[in-house]
């Protein structure tokens, strides 16, 4: 999940694996798997950097579709 706010300058949390594509037109604008559109005061790098912090952080949890542990890159 990641911190986005709106216009209105209210937070709100969005569920990153549900973002379909994030588009600058000229505002930001989260589409959303379900066809359900976002504007955000965020920029679309600053959406992007969220996602990708929210993967890092996540990442290590999440088993594989597989049920295959991922790999820990620890020594």
């Amino acid at each position: 999940m990641i911190q986005v706010t709106r216009f209105n300058h209210t937070e709100f949390t969005v569920n990153a694996d549900l973002i379909e594509f994030v588009e600058h037109t000229p505002d930001t604008v989260i589409t959303m798997v379900t066809g359900r559109k976002v504007l955000v005061l965020e920029t679309v790098d600053e959406v992007k950097a969220r996602v990708i912090q929210y993967r890092r952080e996540a990442g290590p949890f999440w088993m594989r579709l597989d049920g295959v542990e991922p790999q820990s890159n620890a020594a």
